[in-house]
Protein backbone atom coordinates (compact mmCIF):
# COMPACT_ATOMS: atom_id res chain seq x y z
CA UNK A 1 0.00 0.00 0.00
CA UNK A 2 2.80 2.42 0.90
CA UNK A 3 4.51 1.74 -2.43
CA UNK A 4 1.22 2.34 -4.25
CA UNK A 5 0.67 5.64 -2.43
CA UNK A 6 4.25 6.75 -3.10
CA UNK A 7 3.90 5.85 -6.77
CA UNK A 8 0.64 7.81 -7.01
CA UNK A 9 2.23 10.83 -5.33
CA UNK A 10 5.20 10.72 -7.72
CA UNK A 11 2.89 10.54 -10.73
CA UNK A 12 0.80 13.43 -9.40
CA UNK A 13 3.89 15.55 -8.82
CA UNK A 14 5.15 14.78 -12.31
CA UNK A 15 1.83 15.85 -13.83
CA UNK A 16 1.80 19.04 -11.75
CA UNK A 17 5.38 19.73 -12.80
CA UNK A 18 4.64 19.32 -16.51
CA UNK A 19 1.47 21.42 -16.35
CA UNK A 20 3.16 24.15 -14.32
CA UNK A 21 6.14 24.31 -16.65
CA UNK A 22 3.83 24.45 -19.67
CA UNK A 23 1.86 27.30 -18.11
CA UNK A 24 5.00 29.20 -17.13
CA UNK A 25 6.63 28.74 -20.52
CA UNK A 26 3.45 29.86 -22.28
CA UNK A 27 3.37 33.04 -20.20
CA UNK A 28 7.03 33.73 -20.91
CA UNK A 29 6.96 32.73 -24.56
CA UNK A 30 7.76 36.17 -25.94
CA UNK A 31 10.88 36.39 -23.77
CA UNK A 32 12.25 32.93 -24.55
CA UNK A 33 12.18 32.68 -28.32
CA UNK A 34 15.87 33.41 -28.88
CA UNK A 35 18.27 30.51 -29.28
CA UNK A 36 21.52 30.46 -27.33
CA UNK A 37 24.34 32.52 -28.77
CA UNK A 38 27.44 30.32 -28.21
CA UNK A 39 29.64 33.41 -28.25
CA UNK A 40 27.80 34.70 -25.19
CA UNK A 41 27.67 31.44 -23.21
CA UNK A 42 29.53 30.05 -20.21
CA UNK A 43 29.17 26.64 -18.57
CA UNK A 44 28.87 26.55 -14.77
CA UNK A 45 29.35 23.22 -13.01
CA UNK A 46 28.38 23.54 -9.37
CA UNK A 47 29.27 20.97 -6.71
CA UNK A 48 29.52 17.84 -8.80
CA UNK A 49 31.35 16.19 -5.91
CA UNK A 50 32.08 12.58 -5.02
CA UNK A 51 30.25 12.75 -1.69
CA UNK A 52 27.15 14.47 -3.01
CA UNK A 53 26.81 12.15 -6.00
CA UNK A 54 26.23 9.26 -3.60
CA UNK A 55 23.02 10.95 -2.41
CA UNK A 56 21.50 11.41 -5.87
CA UNK A 57 18.32 9.41 -6.46
CA UNK A 58 16.54 11.57 -9.05
CA UNK A 59 18.14 9.75 -11.99
CA UNK A 60 20.68 6.97 -12.54
CA UNK A 61 24.06 8.30 -11.44
CA UNK A 62 25.81 6.66 -14.38
CA UNK A 63 23.63 8.60 -16.82
CA UNK A 64 24.22 11.84 -14.95
CA UNK A 65 27.98 11.38 -15.06
CA UNK A 66 27.81 10.45 -18.73
CA UNK A 67 25.89 13.65 -19.45
CA UNK A 68 28.37 15.64 -17.38
CA UNK A 69 31.16 14.24 -19.52
CA UNK A 70 29.32 15.33 -22.67
CA UNK A 71 28.92 18.90 -21.41
CA UNK A 72 32.56 19.13 -20.38
CA UNK A 73 33.78 17.77 -23.71
CA UNK A 74 31.50 20.13 -25.62
CA UNK A 75 32.75 23.16 -23.70
CA UNK A 76 36.29 22.30 -24.74
CA UNK A 77 35.48 21.35 -28.33
CA UNK A 78 33.30 24.40 -29.01
CA UNK A 79 35.57 26.81 -27.13
CA UNK A 80 32.92 27.83 -24.64
CA UNK A 81 34.39 28.87 -21.28
CA UNK A 82 33.63 26.69 -18.29
CA UNK A 83 33.88 27.26 -14.56
CA UNK A 84 33.48 24.58 -11.93
CA UNK A 85 33.30 25.00 -8.19
CA UNK A 86 33.29 22.77 -5.14
CA UNK A 87 32.15 23.42 -1.59
CA UNK A 88 34.91 22.47 0.86
CA UNK A 89 36.24 19.56 -1.23
CA UNK A 90 38.31 18.32 1.71
CA UNK A 91 35.10 17.77 3.70
CA UNK A 92 32.23 15.27 3.44
CA UNK A 93 31.09 16.61 0.06
CA UNK A 94 34.32 15.28 -1.39
CA UNK A 95 36.41 16.31 -4.40
CA UNK A 96 34.99 17.26 -7.77
CA UNK A 97 34.11 14.36 -10.04
CA UNK A 98 36.91 13.76 -12.58
CA UNK A 99 34.56 14.04 -15.57
CA UNK A 100 34.92 17.82 -15.59
CA UNK A 101 38.67 18.35 -15.27
CA UNK A 102 39.57 15.34 -17.40
CA UNK A 103 37.41 16.52 -20.30
CA UNK A 104 37.62 20.29 -19.89
CA UNK A 105 41.23 20.95 -18.83
CA UNK A 106 40.89 24.66 -19.56
CA UNK A 107 37.95 25.10 -17.19
CA UNK A 108 38.57 27.42 -14.25
CA UNK A 109 38.29 25.87 -10.80
CA UNK A 110 36.99 27.82 -7.81
CA UNK A 111 37.12 26.29 -4.33
CA UNK A 112 34.56 27.68 -1.89
CA UNK A 113 35.31 27.70 1.81
CA UNK A 114 31.74 27.41 3.05
CA UNK A 115 29.34 29.45 0.94
CA UNK A 116 26.32 27.27 0.18
CA UNK A 117 25.23 29.56 -2.64
CA UNK A 118 28.12 29.66 -5.09
CA UNK A 119 27.04 33.17 -6.06
CA UNK A 120 27.95 34.32 -2.55
CA UNK A 121 31.58 33.54 -3.39
CA UNK A 122 33.24 36.67 -4.75
CA UNK A 123 35.89 34.58 -6.49
CA UNK A 124 33.23 32.54 -8.27
CA UNK A 125 31.21 35.57 -9.35
CA UNK A 126 34.35 37.37 -10.47
CA UNK A 127 35.31 34.34 -12.55
CA UNK A 128 31.90 34.42 -14.25
CA UNK A 129 32.12 38.16 -14.88
CA UNK A 130 35.66 37.82 -16.23
CA UNK A 131 34.34 35.71 -19.12
CA UNK A 132 32.24 38.63 -20.30
CA UNK A 133 29.40 36.20 -21.05
CA UNK A 134 25.79 36.87 -20.05
CA UNK A 135 24.26 33.48 -20.86
CA UNK A 136 24.80 30.85 -18.17
CA UNK A 137 24.39 27.12 -18.76
CA UNK A 138 24.32 25.65 -15.27
CA UNK A 139 24.22 22.17 -13.78
CA UNK A 140 25.00 20.78 -10.36
CA UNK A 141 23.99 18.71 -7.39
CA UNK A 142 21.81 19.06 -5.52
CA UNK A 143 19.49 20.73 -8.03
CA UNK A 144 17.39 22.30 -5.28
CA UNK A 145 20.39 23.98 -3.68
CA UNK A 146 23.53 24.11 -5.78
CA UNK A 147 21.71 24.91 -9.02
CA UNK A 148 18.72 26.89 -7.76
CA UNK A 149 20.56 29.32 -5.48
CA UNK A 150 23.21 30.62 -7.92
CA UNK A 151 20.75 30.50 -10.82
CA UNK A 152 18.28 32.73 -9.00
CA UNK A 153 21.09 35.07 -7.98
CA UNK A 154 22.35 35.29 -11.55
CA UNK A 155 18.85 35.94 -12.87
CA UNK A 156 18.57 38.77 -10.37
CA UNK A 157 21.69 40.34 -11.88
CA UNK A 158 20.38 40.19 -15.43
CA UNK A 159 21.93 36.98 -16.70
CA UNK A 160 20.05 34.57 -18.94
CA UNK A 161 20.14 31.14 -17.30
CA UNK A 162 19.71 27.69 -18.81
CA UNK A 163 19.44 24.87 -16.27
CA UNK A 164 20.54 21.46 -17.55
CA UNK A 165 18.15 19.01 -15.91
CA UNK A 166 19.86 15.74 -16.79
CA UNK A 167 23.33 16.87 -15.70
CA UNK A 168 21.92 17.80 -12.29
CA UNK A 169 20.71 15.57 -9.51
CA UNK A 170 18.92 15.62 -6.19
CA UNK A 171 18.05 13.34 -3.29
CA UNK A 172 14.61 12.45 -4.69
CA UNK A 173 12.77 12.87 -7.99
CA UNK A 174 10.35 15.22 -6.20
CA UNK A 175 13.18 17.45 -4.99
CA UNK A 176 14.68 17.64 -8.47
CA UNK A 177 11.36 18.25 -10.26
CA UNK A 178 10.25 20.94 -7.85
CA UNK A 179 13.65 22.61 -8.12
CA UNK A 180 13.35 22.69 -11.91
CA UNK A 181 9.85 24.09 -11.53
CA UNK A 182 11.10 26.81 -9.21
CA UNK A 183 13.83 27.70 -11.68
CA UNK A 184 11.38 27.86 -14.57
CA UNK A 185 8.94 30.03 -12.66
CA UNK A 186 11.80 32.38 -11.80
CA UNK A 187 12.70 32.78 -15.48
CA UNK A 188 15.40 30.18 -16.03
CA UNK A 189 15.11 27.95 -19.08
CA UNK A 190 15.06 24.18 -18.49
CA UNK A 191 17.00 22.10 -20.99
CA UNK A 192 18.55 18.67 -21.39
CA UNK A 193 22.02 17.85 -22.66
CA UNK A 194 20.52 16.50 -25.85
CA UNK A 195 18.79 19.82 -26.46
CA UNK A 196 21.45 22.31 -25.47
CA UNK A 197 24.50 20.76 -27.15
CA UNK A 198 23.16 20.84 -30.75
CA UNK A 199 21.95 24.37 -30.05
CA UNK A 200 25.54 25.33 -29.29
CA UNK A 201 26.98 23.37 -32.22
CA UNK A 202 24.54 25.00 -34.68
CA UNK A 203 25.90 23.54 -37.93
CA UNK A 204 27.10 20.07 -38.98
CA UNK A 205 29.36 21.69 -41.56
CA UNK A 206 31.69 22.91 -38.83
CA UNK A 207 35.14 21.33 -38.67
CA UNK A 208 34.28 20.02 -35.18
CA UNK A 209 31.39 17.93 -36.54
CA UNK A 210 33.18 14.58 -36.33
CA UNK A 211 34.24 15.04 -32.72
CA UNK A 212 30.86 16.46 -31.81
CA UNK A 213 29.15 13.38 -33.24
CA UNK A 214 31.36 11.24 -31.00
CA UNK A 215 30.20 13.23 -27.97
CA UNK A 216 26.57 12.62 -28.88
CA UNK A 217 27.27 8.94 -29.50
CA UNK A 218 28.81 8.59 -26.05
CA UNK A 219 25.90 10.41 -24.45
CA UNK A 220 23.24 8.52 -26.43
CA UNK A 221 24.60 5.01 -27.08
CA UNK A 222 21.99 4.21 -29.74
CA UNK A 223 23.20 7.23 -31.70
CA UNK A 224 26.44 5.30 -32.18
CA UNK A 225 24.57 3.20 -34.75
CA UNK A 226 23.77 6.36 -36.69
CA UNK A 227 27.44 7.34 -36.73
CA UNK A 228 28.53 3.86 -37.81
CA UNK A 229 25.95 3.92 -40.60
CA UNK A 230 27.22 7.30 -41.78
CA UNK A 231 30.88 6.27 -41.89
CA UNK A 232 29.98 3.03 -43.67
CA UNK A 233 28.06 5.00 -46.28
CA UNK A 234 31.10 7.25 -46.74
CA UNK A 235 33.33 4.22 -47.26
CA UNK A 236 30.96 2.81 -49.86
CA UNK A 237 30.75 6.15 -51.65
CA UNK A 238 34.54 6.40 -51.82
CA UNK A 239 34.90 2.85 -53.13
CA UNK A 240 32.41 3.57 -55.91
CA UNK A 241 34.47 6.53 -57.04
Amino acid sequence: MKKLIKSSVLKALSIIFVLSVSFTVANAQQKKTTLINPDDAVFLFVDHQSGLVQTVHSMPVGELRNNLTALAKASELLHIPAIYTASVPTGPNGPTLPEIKDNAPNAKYVIRQGEINAWDSKEFVNAVKATGKKTIIISGMWTSVCVVYPALSALGEGYTVYAVADASGDITPEAHNLAMLRLTQAGAIPVTCGAVLPELMKDWRRKEAGDFAKILAQMVPNFQAVIEQYYKAQEVAKSVK
